[in-house]
């Protein structure tokens, strides 16, 4: 079951819905919450003053971000239930942000999973964050759920966007349509690996692609090894199931204002092949294809939203296992493209797939080229599990980060610091795989894949180890598995681009 979004300009009174939401901002010192804009209809028909902030404080309501309380309405409003979600704290200006928006539309969707429908006066605050904050919030992934498929996700959430409605219907089309991509990519995720591993994802990503008209590649082992693909070849040769590269590219209507190279990481598993990982906690390398699944998701949404951009993926996918085939520490690989690299750690097998496939892209001569990958724990000991590790090309890295930021996503500009170069250095080919040093990891990893990028063409590597992959307890909008991070970082890179060049 999938969550039916609609706009309405109707009064939050009267609605008719099982539930209807307000929004609540913390209040100052021992003050009582306020309510957000939108609550307006609502709070009358409670009658004059503060009657519905006080009866939501009395049933607990504060104000703290992501906070939802319950009211029975009495019949004083059409829903029979009135539900305050905190904002948290606004800004300067007074108001909150549009991250402060999606987050407690999310908490909504979550605490009322199972709801038939749900109106909403956060649209009236910021429309497409409540939007997007909604459906994202739905989120469920039942698809290995027995019975009737577990919790069922909110039926129909309807978005009361205030008297300015001008725009409001296509503001919340495409607010819906990029929500839905974050979908795709986190059903990818959390696809098991026994069922997503490189030919079921390379005819899913085909599915997807031709469904949406893009132009659809598909180069198996045999057309990769006589393309000379050797990193991809070489990860992928201890697995039964053999490595692919998929191609998908959207043309970007009649005038493209640019072209856009976007690369993924697709290691559909990743044990660490003879560098074997430790027992506890390699379940979680079921998410080590998040970066495919989401520049996969983002060129199906290019094109479905017909962006003047042009965009073509490059997404290599290796299974990474130990057996009697796999390639070993110490092998020397002849990357696409002739580079050599000495294999020091088969665990660091990410670089090596995507070498092959950034060599690849960057022949299409794009304006622009971003990579995006679960590529180094050290990303989480540097940032924490939120916060994705950006790097590249001065001016464009920080472009990608501010992105990365305003969607709510997260991202930190980190350097490429040239005395870290020397340490990958290998004693029999062109550079070696990792460093011998412990510190600066997620970094050397990063100028690894610089070596594969040609001098001039502007970049982007976004390392997503952590926020890729929800470990924890559900918040916001995140639940728990694929968290489809960073698709909304690169629709919003996309438009900038579509826009401003």
């Amino acid at each position: 079951m999938t969550t039916e979004l609609r706009t309405s300009t109707a009064s939050a009174a009267e609605v008719e819905a099982d539930a209807v939401v307000v929004g609540l901002l913390p209040g100052s010192g021992d003050a009582g919450p306020s309510l957000a804009a939108g609550a307006e209809a609502v709070a009358a028909a409670f009658g004059d003053g503060d009657e519905l902030v006080t009866e939501l404080a009395l049933v607990g309501a504060t104000g703290k971000a992501e906070e939802v309380v319950r009211l029975a309405a009495r019949g004083a409003v059409a829903a029979p239930v009135v539900v305050g979600v905190g904002l948290g704290r606004p800004g300067a200006d007074g108001a909150p942000d549009a991250e402060q928006v999606r987050r407690a539309a999310g908490a909504v969707s979550r605490t009322l999973a199972g709801t038939g429908h749900v109106a909403s006066t956060l649209g009236a605050i910021d429309l497409a964050a409540a939007a997007e904050g909604a459906l994202l919030g739905a989120y469920t992934f039942q698809e290995y759920r027995g019975g009737d498929g577990g919790t069922r996700p909110v039926g129909k959430i309807t978005l009361l966007a205030g008297p300015d409605t001008d725009g409001a219907e296509e503001t919340a089309t495409t607010a819906a349509a990029v929500a839905g991509a974050v979908a795709t990519a986190r059903d990818l995720v959390n696809t098991p690996p026994n069922d997503l591993f490189p030919d079921s994802f390379a005819r899913r990503a085909r599915e997807l692609g031709e469904a949406a008209g893009l132009e659809v590649e598909v180069l198996d082992d045999a057309a990769l090894a006589e393309g000379g693909y050797g990193g991809i070849l070489g990860v992928g040769q201890g697995s039964s199931r053999k490595p692919r590269l998929v191609r998908l590219s959207w043309a970007g209507g009649d005038s493209p204002r640019a072209k856009v190279a976007l690369v993924g990481k697709g290691i559909t598993f990743d044990t660490g092949g003879i560098s074997i990982k430790p027992a506890a906690g390699m379940d979680h390398m079921t998410s080590d294809m998040s970066g495919a699944a989401a520049v996969v998701a983002t060129t199906v949404l290019a094109a479905r939203l017909d962006l003047p951009v042009a965009v073509t993926a490059t997404v290599p996918m290796a299974e990474n296992m130990p057996s009697d085939t796999a390639y070993r520490p110490g092998d020397v690989l002849r990357m696409y493209g002739g580079k050599t690299v000495e294999v020091l750690n088969t665990d660091a097998e990410g670089r090596l797939i995507l070498a092959d496939a950034i060599v690849r892209a960057a022949e299409d001569d794009p304006d622009y080229l971003v990579e995006t990958s679960t590529l180094t724990g050290a990303q989480m000991v540097a940032l924490g599990t939120r916060t994705a590790g950006i790097m590249g090309s001065d001016a464009f890295r920080d472009r990608v980060a501010a992105h990365a930021r305003t969607t709510g996503e997260g991202g930190w500009a980190m350097p490429l610091p040239e005395h870290l170069r020397p340490e990958l250095d290998s004693r029999i080919a062109d550079l070696a795989n990792v460093t011998g040093a412990r510190w600066g990891g997620m970094l050397a990893a990063g100028i690894f894949l610089g070596e594969f990028v040609p001098e001039g063409l502007q970049w982007a590597h976004v390392d997503i180890a952590g926020p890729a992959f929800n470990t924890g307890g559900a918040w916001g909008y995140t639940g728990k598995g694929g968290t489809g991070v960073p698709v909304r970082t690169l629709w919003a890179l996309l438009t900038d681009i579509a826009e401003n060049g």
